[in-house]
């Protein structure tokens, strides 16, 4: 009798602790889609789109890349701006960085980060423009990067030159 006791308990315990994990990371994934703001509206996308210097497709085809980390579609970069047409794998605590070299994987990047520039913080996933910081020259940097900072987790990449 006390072993079934014991059995049902843990029964309990390990089911409602999945149900709990299972909600716990649902919410890690949805927290940033319900709380992203606005996308900014094509026109406003392509109008600074088209001030850019160099453009650059972004693919899911990257080494790594995964079901959960991804990116599609153009990354423009000019002078003054980064401007993503597409969507991104919505995620926690995304931001872009210019790399001097193409990396696609989180081991490729980290020996570069503290070369990196970090530009802004990614806060929608369908499109986004980031200002860049002033003084910055795009050609002393060939890749666009989103790079997940809370989990260390390589999201996509581009090579604009």
């Amino acid at each position: 009798m006390k072993g079934l006791k014991m059995r049902k308990l843990l029964l309990l315990l390990i089911s409602h602790g999945a149900v709990f994990a299972a909600g716990f990371g649902l919410g890690i994934y949805l927290l940033p889609i319900l709380t992203a703001p606005p996308a900014p509206d094509a026109a406003d996308l392509q109008a600074s789109a088209a001030a850019a210097e160099f453009s650059a497709d972004l693919t899911r085809d990257l080494r790594g890349s995964d079901f959960g980390h991804w990116g599609e579609g153009t990354i423009s970069v000019s002078a003054t701006q980064i401007v993503h047409e597409g969507r991104l794998s919505p995620g926690p605590d995304y931001f872009v960085y210019l790399v001097p070299e193409f990396v696609e994987h989180e081991d490729e990047f980290e020996p570069l980060k503290d070369v990196s520039l970090r530009v802004g913080q990614v806060k929608s996933f369908n499109g986004f423009i980031l200002d860049l910081p002033p003084g910055t020259d795009v050609t002393q940097y060939t890749t666009v990067m989103v790079w997940c900072e809370s989990f260390g987790e390589f999201i996509t990449s581009a090579q604009y030159r």
